[in-house]
């Protein structure tokens, strides 16, 4: 480990863990599925987790809530081991995994009363259980909706009443894989705001997601695996990092382009990207402005999460980039 990574390890422990695996490994037969993770997840954390399809996300997804079981390793969520203790966190855990399960001849309603009447928590009166239902479909956008069957859903819609499920017991802790799948821009703006409202009032949200914008706008951490492994996890602003690079605006582009020669890295329209290692003055928005080229803005340039995620998973994965932005599943 180095000494980066020990100083990040020293800092997430400084916060309570709601989750935390050590050296967790899941073989089937001899390929492992997960190998070797060790996974921490803060209270209060918005943690985002990433990979190519086939890297382990789901199967490590199964293992925290007790429905796979370790090759080796062990699994502490809410801290209680899994699955030896899962029983007694559950009640505390809203998750939704491998999409929105539901009887399809049933209405989303019904569907939600059953599942309120048999969880963990469940209450004997009837009309808390109802007014709990209508609080929930409210909550994720479906409080409309009448009492068709749920096989007559959208996958939007299917997606936002598997959100309703995970929420009926006010759980400490959201454990949910892909969330936003089938979900409009609207949609998915309109979740991404419920999960910080949720997380402002004490939940922790654990989003396993391939769609990297979506990480970015909402997480505040991130846990990267690919083949198995977990080749990054830290907090979001650290891995989007500067690049020492700065963001150089300007309506006379020619001109900056004269003053700072080879400095001048890239160029995008009237934003130039000045890398003052490469040659040129060491202060080049101070050398451009006393040479009178003009500047609208000035900013340190920072990593996208897409650029550390492809470089991390490499090109020997299944990880090249959609057309959406997002990581092949």
């Amino acid at each position: 480990m180095s000494a980066g990574d020990a100083a990040q390890r020293s800092s997430t422990r400084q916060h309570r863990l709601v989750i935390e695996t050590r050296r967790l490994t899941k073989r089937y037969g001899t390929r492992a599925a997960v190998d070797d993770v060790d996974l921490h997840v803060a209270e209060g954390a918005r943690y985002g987790f990433l990979g190519p399809n086939g890297s382990g996300k789901t199967t490590m997804v199964r293992m925290l809530l007790g429905l796979v079981y370790a090759t080796r390793g062990e699994i502490e969520v809410l801290g209680r081991p899994v699955p030896a203790r899962v029983a007694e966190v559950l009640p505390e855990i809203g998750a939704m995994v491998e999409g929105p399960a539901a009887y399809p001849h049933l209405s989303g309603r019904t569907n939600l009363g059953l599942l309120d009447a048999s969880g963990p928590r469940r209450d004997r009166d009837g009309r808390r259980r109802r007014d709990r239902v209508e609080e929930v479909l409210d909550r994720v956008g479906l409080g409309a909706v009448d009492r068709r069957p749920v096989r007559t859903y959208s996958l939007g819609m299917r997606q936002r009443l598997g959100l309703a499920g995970a929420l009926l017991d006010r759980p400490r802790l959201l454990i949910l894989d892909e969330p936003t799948n089938g979900l409009d821009p609207h949609g998915i703006r309109e979740v991404r705001d419920l999960l910080i409202e949720l997380n402002a009032a004490g939940t922790t949200v654990f989003l396993s997601s391939h769609l990297l914008a979506e990480i970015e706008a909402l997480c505040t951490d991130v846990g990267v695996v690919d083949r198995g492994r977990l080749v990054l996890e830290d907090a979001l602003d650290a891995v989007r990092g500067p690049t020492g690079r700065l963001l150089v605006r300007t309506p006379d582009p020619e001109a900056a382009v004269r003053v700072l020669g080879r400095a001048v890295a890239e160029r995008d329209g009237e934003t130039l990207v000045v890398d003052a290692t490469t040659g040129g003055p060491p202060a080049p928005a101070r050398h451009l402005v006393e040479r009178g080229v003009p500047l609208d803005g000035l900013a340190e340039q920072r990593r996208s999460l897409e650029d550390v995620v492809v470089a991390l998973t490499g090109p020997g994965s299944d990880s090249a980039r959609t057309p959406a932005g997002g990581l092949r599943r």
